[in-house]
């Protein structure tokens, strides 16, 4: 999943049925993205999310097919099928056709919290962010049975929209749930939370907005707090919490979070205020 980002990808795909159509979900075709980049552009530099392809079952296919044009959006590509044209610039009232809070969540996976949050408050909107289509299209289906009409999602690498498509101090709250952990030290330089994200973050984040975060490794954890360490623009949502809080309640329990829990991992969650 994750995706958009680097939300755990590999339970996504394990959790894939076996038959069904085949897709192309814009993270198969490794080499020909590697081939292409060019001098300027995020394929330069690392993705935080495995590229994969997968398939779709018998109702994501229909869900794509009945609603995907209406709550996918159509974002404008650069050198790659997940990409960003640097020129895209997202009018997010139009996408939702209204003005309302805005959260957007980075690497949605299958869609749970980001169809939750939706669900759960109609006043607000909700962006979620994931490069895997099969995620797409279980988000999609799932918001068709929630009938909630407050949610989008794009199939994109989530630094390269918060860079060029958001405005600044247009988003109410950014989710980054459960982000690959990059765990061996060669790949850290593929995780999500760097300090160029964090400064897109702050940028994005309206004053008084908040960054949620949530890990089951701990040194990922400790990753993200040593990003954030000293930053006046980002600061911890507690005071003297060095980032770390207790868990909100729009936070779901996740297939990939009870996962884990049943091997034994425990759970951190962060939060950052926008000063």
């Amino acid at each position: 999943m994750a995706s958009a980002t680097d939300t755990a990808d590999d339970d996504a795909a394990a959790d894939a049925p076996a038959d069904g159509p085949e897709v192309d979900d814009g993270t198969a075709a490794a080499d020909a993205e590697r081939a292409t980049t060019q001098h300027g552009t995020f394929r330069a530099h690392p993705v935080s999310f495995v590229r994969r392809s997968g398939r779709l079952t018998d109702g994501q296919a229909k869900a794509l097919e009945r609603s995907g044009a209406r709550v996918i959006l159509d974002v404008p590509r650069d050198v790659a099928r997940t990409s960003v044209d640097p020129a895209c610039r997202l009018d997010v009232p139009a996408v939702f056709g209204r003005r309302a809070p805005l959260v957007v969540e980075v690497g949605s996976g299958m869609g749970e919290n980001a169809v939750a949050a939706a669900a759960a408050d109609p006043t607000r909107d909700v962006l979620a962010l994931e490069v895997y289509l099969p995620g797409i299209a279980q988000a999609v289906l799932a918001g068709d049975r929630e009938g909630v009409t407050n949610l989008r999602l794009a199939q994109v690498n989530a630094p390269e929209l918060f860079a060029t498509a958001l405005a600044p101090a247009s988003v109410d709250e950014v989710w980054v749930f459960f982000p690959d952990p990059w765990h061996k030290t060669r790949h850290h330089k593929r995780r999500l939370v760097q300090p160029s994200f964090a400064g897109e973050v702050a940028r994005v984040l309206r004053p008084g907005g908040v960054w949620r975060l949530a890990t089951d490794w701990e040194p990922y954890a400790d990753h993200v707090r040593e990003v954030l360490r000293g930053r006046t623009d980002l600061v911890p949502l507690v005071d003297g919490s060095d980032g770390v809080v207790e868990r909100f309640d729009g936070r779901v329990l996740t297939t990939f979070e009870a996962k884990g829990l049943r091997a034994g991992r425990s759970v951190t969650d962060l939060a950052y205020v926008r000063v």
